[in-house]
């Protein structure tokens, strides 16, 4: 029998994307299914597998979107998503594979099912692309998406403070308002794939503060002091409104978690 860890290791170090898409969504199933050994016998890549395209670029050589409403502005819209969504699956993956001995099948089996979701939410905008004519890869995009993985791969507790609580908590601001503009524009199709999103994404960032907390729990700490330390540590960017707070509500972050580090 296959081992979690290996087979973990080897979704992330796959550079295609559509095999990665496969694979991510295969390891939720199978994990469930009780088809992989749990055993942790195989280290997790410092850098996940990627296609020769997009060329990645630091945030301030990424070019302008252009006028909104163009063609030109939706594909970049879209494939700037795509490039979250698809880094999201390696950033799910990641947590299982190089926390889940420590951490058990519960917090495993959350994260693999988030890495499924994010390879669905790639597919679906891939294939949005494709409607406009452009693809994944056709533009360039975002190369610190990793950063925050690297940054926190010695501690679980830092690397949930800081991927699906400030990182994924972060769409749940955005997302709103580009679903709406997106709808104004007509494109009802795209409104559908964005509110499937966030709905998701508001299960990811729940997921995430939960084990947080009891992270924090066992350790006997205060749950709030340890994340705006860790994120004050960790994080380089800033967290700043606006703020859907009634989707971090409901995904367990409270007004209170997050007021002392805007």
């Amino acid at each position: 029998m296959t081992s979690l860890a290996a087979a973990i290791r080897a979704a992330l170090l796959e550079t295609d994307p559509r095999t990665k898409i496969f694979a991510a969504r295969a390891l939720a199933r199978d994990h469930a299914a009780g088809r992989l050994a749990f055993v942790f016998d195989a280290p997790m890549p410092d850098e996940p597998g990627r296609p020769d395209r997009p060329e990645l670029l630091l945030p301030a050589q990424m070019p302008k979107r252009g006028k909104g409403g163009s063609q030109r502005s939706r594909i970049a819209l879209w494939h700037s998503i795509a490039h979250i969504e698809f880094v999201a699956i390696d950033l799910a993956l990641d947590m299982a594979g190089r926390f889940g001995a420590e951490r058990g099948h519960a917090f495993v089996s959350d994260f693999l099912d988030i890495a499924a979701d994010e390879a669905l939410h790639f597919a679906l905008i891939d294939r949005k692309l494709r409607t406009l004519g452009s693809y994944y890869g056709a533009l360039p995009a975002h190369g610190g998406l990793w950063e925050a993985a690297a940054a926190t791969a010695h501690d679980v507790a830092a690397r949930l403070a800081v991927v699906p609580m400030v990182l994924e908590a972060r769409g749940l601001d955005v997302t709103p308002a580009m679903l709406e503009r997106v709808r104004s524009g007509g494109d009802e199709t795209g409104a559908r794939i964005l509110q499937r999103i966030l709905d998701d994404e508001i299960r990811h960032v729940r997921a995430g503060s939960t084990h947080f907390v009891a992270i924090c729990s066992e350790r006997r700490e205060s749950a709030e002091i340890l994340w705006k330390n860790l994120v004050r540590r960790h994080f380089a960017g800033a967290i700043k409104p606006p703020f859907n707070d009634s989707a971090r509500l409901a995904a367990g972050l409270s007004r209170e978690w997050y007021s002392g580090v805007v």
